[in-house]
């Protein structure tokens, strides 16, 4: 079903904005219920499944757990340098452009009809290094009970991931619908043309350059690779939180890797943290702004020390709708000159793009996934 799951949701999504004029607000209300209520009980569910993947991982890599984790850290703070500084040409091309961008108005939004509100059990990070310490402390203290107890972890763990994949279409339609309702789509399409097709395409460049280096060169396996991540990409795009699309990106990670006990511990740890999507839109969002305010773009020097601090701020990021603007916000005023209009426009221009900038977060997992997996192949590191 997994497979068939892109043409599914593709047909959902088609239908829905098709029916969206003869649905009955209270339908609409339902569904998105509906789907805020499942979003609720995976956000539940999550420190659990970190924990549990990286219990596993880090009980089967043992010793080499202690090395893996600081190489995925440091290639992480890489990947997110070179896209975001990479960003600084295309925002300088933006800022040539006679821009003139205009604050979104705001409308109606539609409500849910009710909401489920679940206690957070323990944080995503917490839930993260506990996972790796406890699953290496029970390698040197208990290795066989450990053995045994990660094995009824990972049956708990495939039911609740093959769970998902037969709800993820219930969970898709609320979504489409708030989108379709509070006139988001259009809004992005009609009065945001330039900047909007300026941003997808540098990031679908990017991307794709990154899984075609990923597939050696070979095109058959490159659409493969993209293929089997579709699933996370569109529900990334529906939810606007790459964390409630881990599950979908766990299982597409899986069928691109070889290791797969590796890439479950690589998807909890960077899915907060490895956001190429935040990486290439906000600096040409900024530079739009900067151009649209008559401010100076700033120079190299300047951007590089902004590119540093950006970095930085990434691994405080929740991974949920509009995260990435909101700890970025103090990095634009400091250091980019953003007053307190431009970090207006910034935080709307970037809620109105959340749903694409989510689905080159979740693809750029996807593919740091594959360079981990490749990277750990080539040094010989092995479990």
């Amino acid at each position: 079903m997994f497979r068939k799951m892109p043409f599914i949701l593709l047909a959902i999504i088609i239908f829905t904005i098709i029916l969206d004029s003869t649905m009955p607000i209270l339908l609409k209300q339902f569904f998105y219920s509906i789907s805020l209520t499942i979003k609720s009980i995976i956000i539940f569910l999550l420190p659990l499944i970190i924990f549990g993947f990286l219990f596993q991982t880090s009980l089967s890599l043992a010793n080499n757990a202690i090395k893996i984790i600081p190489l995925i850290l440091v290639l992480v703070c890489f990947s997110n340098f070179i896209s975001t500084f990479l960003s600084h040409y295309v925002g300088e091309l933006v800022y040539s452009f006679n821009l003139s961008l205009l604050n979104p108005q705001t409308s109606d939004t539609l409500l849910p009809l009710w909401t489920l509100n679940l206690p957070s059990l323990i944080g995503n990070g917490k839930a993260m290094f506990g996972g790796i310490m406890l699953g290496i402390m029970s390698f040197k203290l208990f290795h066989e009970k450990a053995k045994k107890i990660s094995q009824k972890i990972k049956i708990y763990l495939t039911f609740i991931m093959d769970s998902f994949i037969f709800i993820i279409p219930l969970f898709i339609i609320g979504f489409i619908v708030k989108l379709q309702y509070d006139k988001v789509i259009m809004l992005i399409i009609k009065d945001y043309t330039i900047v909007f097709v300026i941003i997808a395409l540098a990031q679908t460049f990017y991307i794709l350059f990154i899984y075609f280096l990923l597939s050696n060169l070979q095109i058959k396996k490159l659409l493969n690779n993209i293929k089997n991540m579709l699933p996370a990409t569109i529900s990334g795009f529906s939810t606007m939180s790459s964390a409630t699309s881990m599950p979908f990106t766990i299982i597409g990670v899986e069928n691109n890797t070889e290791n797969k006990e590796l890439a479950r511990a690589i998807v909890p740890v960077t899915v907060n943290i490895h956001l190429i999507g935040d990486c290439i839109a906000i600096p040409i969002l900024a530079y739009a702004i900067l151009k649209s305010f008559g401010v100076a773009p700033p120079s190299l020097f300047n951007y590089i020390i902004f590119t540093f601090y950006f970095v930085v701020a990434k691994f405080s990021v929740a991974a949920i709708p509009g995260g990435g603007i909101i700890v970025m916000l103090p990095i634009l005023q400091n250091y980019l000159g953003f007053n307190d209009s431009m970090l207006s426009l910034i935080t709307a221009l970037y809620i109105l793009f959340d749903p694409v900038i989510t689905c080159i977060n979740v693809l750029g997992n996807g593919a740091f996934a594959q360079l981990i997996d490749k990277f750990i192949k080539k040094l010989k590191i092995h479990s």
